[in-house]
């Protein structure tokens, strides 16, 4: 049974069919030289063959180091960067093969939190227009007074007051440019969002209120979350599963309380090591898991397991051999050869 196969129901939850499935997603970027002719001469190997599911009314985390690949994942899957190779289906269909007329539907449907609430919103348009734009650019409410109307109600249900339609972006806070932002992707009714690192610009206290807030809006409106993170905390409190990426593979998937309750790989057993205890009598005498070494290089990626440089548990077969995915617990997946 393969990873896109497994079972992937979320404690105390009833989840539905699978929404979206990514088989062997590559996204190579070129590096190239030359004025006239311009060769590629390498590539930066951002995404490198990973597989997963998400179902319906689930919280998907993906989480890892900077530069691991997950925010160019969840590019490919919004067809903002044209995946290298692989497939991402949604709902039966395969992004990378349908019309541009037909991914502009689908459009209304996947939507994106983006990272930065300072620069993902337009600077020289007020709230209300923000949030109305992509209703009036697909056509989902014709009628300039039902949009208005409809931009009252979603900054209510985000926790603004429908006054703030009338502000600029520069008049706000930054968590409450992020919920303009959570406002902005409810405008189209979608069932899928992307969150991409959604929380990590905002200070400590507003990511708490944020994250209740779309923990919130899943069950009030049934939504799908793809939750792109590093803050692990927030990832426990949030989703239903967790893959953990390491330079554009996933070496561990698994439901959250599981993953951290019993990690297996060593890449996920340091970085949960790393996870400061707010007992500071546990955390003196907790024992810690120092991962030694830099990353190393996307473009030139170790042969064989690509942790392989850093792990403390690596043999010779590492340096060649290409762990897969294997299923050691039911819905635990890792993907090493000495667990």
């Amino acid at each position: 049974m393969s990873v896109a196969e497994a079972d992937t129901g979320a404690p105390e939850q009833e989840l539905g069919d699978v929404l979206l499935t990514v088989k062997d997603l590559k996204k190579h970027f070129p590096i190239t030289e030359g004025i006239l002719v311009k060769r590629a001469v390498a590539h930066v190997k951002a995404v490198d063959g990973i597989s997963f599911e998400v179902r319906k009314g689930e919280t998907l985390g993906l989480v890892g180091e900077s530069g691991c690949g997950k925010s160019t994942t969840g590019r490919c899957i919004l067809q903002l960067d044209p995946p290298t190779d692989g497939s991402i289906i949604y709902d039966g269909k395969d992004l990378s093969k349908v019309s541009r007329a037909e991914m502009n539907k689908l459009r209304e449907r996947i939507q994106v939190i983006f990272q930065d609430p300072f620069s993902s919103l337009n600077p020289r348009m007020k709230i209300g227009d923000i949030i109305a734009e992509p209703m009036a650019v697909h056509g989902v409410e014709p009628d300039a007074e039902k949009r208005r109307a409809r931009v009252s109600e979603l900054l209510t249900v985000c926790g603004l007051n429908p006054r703030f339609a009338d502000r600029y972006p520069h008049e706000m806070s930054g968590g409450q440019r992020q919920r303009v932002g959570i406002a902005r992707a409810l405008s189209m009714r979608p069932e899928f969002i992307i969150c991409d690192e959604a929380v990590s610009a905002l200070d400590v206290s507003i990511q708490a209120q944020v994250i209740n807030l779309l923990e919130d809006l899943r069950e009030q409106f049934n939504l799908t979350y793809l939750f792109i993170a590093h803050d692990l905390s927030v990832v426990r409190h949030l989703c239903h599963r967790v893959a953990v990426m390491y330079l554009g593979k996933i070496v561990e998937l698994a439901e959250s309380d599981e993953l951290f309750d019993n990690p297996m790989h060593p890449y996920t057993q340091a970085l949960l090591s790393a996870v400061p205890v707010p007992d500071p009598e546990v955390e003196a005498t907790r024992e810690h898991q120092v991962v030694k070494g830099e990353v190393p290089s996307p473009i030139n990626p170790p042969p064989g397991c690509v942790f392989h440089t850093r792990c403390p548990k690596a043999v010779a077969s590492c340096q060649t051999d290409v762990p897969v995915l294997r299923e050691l617990r039911p819905g635990h997946w890792v993907a090493c050869t000495e667990v």
